[in-house]
């Protein structure tokens, strides 16, 4: 693996921590993200007047020296694979997906192939973004495996560098379709007993806590209040179903970006989702409340029911403004056809 260094001096006036003070003075043509700078920093990556830093929140003077050493990403190993793609933009920056629910973004343990890069590296070849490392060439962020829906993939480091940046200070326009137990609405005094739990204007539930990986299963994400990281969902109720209402439609949207949020707040919220072994659970429903095939479609139903519906975001190199919809796929919507159908009486 080739290495390159960047060198520069940190100009007047630096912020108070060295990560922001290097995102803010280092040349644009070496396209590092905040993100990406930090993880030098924390690799010994970076030098300040000859002296190997490893704290991002260290403090940095006027006039300082930087060297920053960069190992260049590995050609993948990963082979290009002929899965289909549902493309729903590309140029010569940036690719935009609706990936079906089954498909993991990038390789890991137990999923070596069959996955969004293999699929990629296919349809693209060599142009992908260098920045995400071998097993992640192009990857600016990332849905779960049984999630569906859109997802944009950088094929050039100018375009990773934007996206990453974006997506970093929370501008990109994500929202959510998804199924839940139960009603999130306002009216609800055990919702509103709920720690982290608000309501604004509309009946627009707020959830605002930290995340962070369970203490005893690292597969899962543990609400926190303290330490973790910052975390903001909001959820509007679209249409209910049952009689009583037992399930609802919502639309979510994304304050922030963190592993799993939507489903560990709705869960954390009392109104998991419906599919999801992890944080949602199998419900006992009132037997006459939905008609007996909806009823039996739901203890079914093979996945979370979440789809990753609308995409927005500044193209990073035109300064376009680009948004993108997808339609709620056929598993979601014909479930939501059988929970539309009146209980038999």
């Amino acid at each position: 693996m080739g290495t390159r260094q960047i060198e520069f001096v940190i100009a007047a006036s630096p912020p108070s921590r060295l990560d922001k003070a290097l995102s803010r003075d280092v040349p644009a043509e070496a396209t590092l993200s905040r993100t990406r700078l930090a993880r030098l920093i924390e690799a010994g990556g970076v030098s300040i007047n000859g002296v190997v830093v490893t704290d991002a929140k260290a403090k940095v003077a006027e006039d300082a020296q930087v060297l920053i050493t960069v190992e260049e990403a590995e050609e993948s190993h990963i082979g290009p694979e002929d899965i289909p793609l549902a493309v729903v933009f590309e140029d010569d920056d940036l690719i935009v997906v609706n990936k079906p629910a089954g498909m993991v973004v990038h390789p890991a343990p137990g999923s070596p192939n069959g996955t969004l890069v293999n699929a990629l590296l296919h349809h693209c070849g060599a142009d992908l973004s260098g920045v995400g490392g071998v097993k992640r060439p192009g990857i600016v962020h990332r849905i779960d495996k049984e999630t569906s829906g859109l997802l944009v993939v950088a094929k050039s480091d100018a375009a990773h560098q934007g996206l990453a940046a974006q997506f970093e200070a929370h501008t990109v326009e994500r929202y959510y379709q998804a199924l839940c137990y139960g009603v999130p609405e306002a009216s609800d005094p055990r919702l509103r007993g709920i720690r982290g739990a608000s309501f604004e204007a509309g009946n627009i539930l707020r959830m605002t806590t930290q995340l962070a990986r369970h203490k005893t299963d690292r597969q899962r994400q543990a609400v926190l209040f303290e330490g973790g990281r910052h975390a903001v969902t909001r959820a509007r109720i679209v249409e209910p179903f049952g009689v009583p209402p037992v399930v609802t439609l919502i639309e979510c949207w994304l304050e922030t970006g963190r592993t799993h949020q939507i489903r560990v707040h709705m869960a954390h919220a009392g109104h998991g989702l419906l599919g999801d072994p992890t944080y949602g659970g199998k419900r006992k429903l009132p037997a006459k409340a939905l008609s007996i095939e909806a009823a039996q479609a739901i203890r079914d139903f093979p996945r979370q029911a979440l789809h990753a519906a609308v995409l927005g975001f500044e193209h990073p190199v035109s300064g376009e403004h680009l948004r993108f919809e997808a339609p709620i796929p056929s598993d979601m919507s014909d479930l939501i056809d059988l929970l539309r159908r009146p209980a038999a009486q």
